[in-house]
């Protein structure tokens, strides 16, 4: 598999088999992932991986806090709001998303049981966390999301699926203890590793991207 075939056919995976990753694989995938830039070769990355019974304990949490509606507070503050062509794509995305599951508007609990996946980790059976010392600047958050990025295209070479997702960190505390991550760590993102259940409708979605030359722009060419 090439980079172009990588960027082409990852996509968010949205439900896992229960197949367990080897740990050879996992070091694998981080080994290589870990190639990332950074800032001055800082490397300002802490990773921690969670499997097995620790993921169980933290999974049942997370559900736990999930149906008793504990608020959500990431160690990075999650947008406030978002620009109107932002907020249309993300309405957008959402409609297409609950429209393919069958779920209509004003279906109130398929909605909730819908959302209750995010809180189960689609049932991925490993989530990696990527963290850093609260001293650093974005600077070092955008160092973070080359190294996602790199531990996202390299397990497609293991024929993996992977999602980053806010909802993997909205509950820093439950993560902080099960994973023993010291407090001058910001958790940053997780990332849901596992194998794709291919056949399930969420994993059929491809969401769309912006045509090219609406986003790029180009002078002296």
């Amino acid at each position: 598999m090439n980079v172009t075939e990588a960027l082409n056919s990852r996509y968010s995976t949205r439900a896992f088999k229960p197949d367990p990753v080897d740990r050879e694989t996992i070091l694998k995938i981080l080994e290589a992932a870990t190639r990332a830039p950074s800032w001055a070769n800082t490397q300002p990355w802490e990773i921690f991986v969670a499997g097995g019974e620790a993921l169980e304990r933290l999974r049942q949490g997370y559900l736990a806090n999930f149906k008793k509606d504990v608020p959500r507070k990431s160690d990075l503050p999650r947008p406030e709001l978002w620009i109107p062509a932002h907020q249309k794509r993300i309405e957008e995305l959402g409609t297409k998303r609950f429209g393919l599951a069958g779920i209509k508007r004003d279906d109130k609990a398929a909605r909730q049981a819908f959302s209750e996946a995010n809180a189960k980790f689609f049932g991925a059976p490993v989530i990696i966390y990527l963290c850093m010392d609260r001293t650093l600047t974005p600077w070092s958050v955008f160092d973070i999301g080359m190294l996602a990025q790199s531990i996202m295209l390299e397990a497609q070479e293991y024929n993996l699926g992977s999602i980053p997702a806010f909802m993997l960190v909205s509950y820093p505390e439950l993560i902080r203890e099960e994973l023993e991550i010291p407090e001058e760590l910001s958790i940053i993102i997780g990332i849901a590793l596992g194998y794709s259940d291919t056949q399930h409708p969420q994993n059929k979605f491809r969401s769309p991207r912006r045509d090219i030359g609406e986003v790029a722009r180009f002078k002296g060419f």
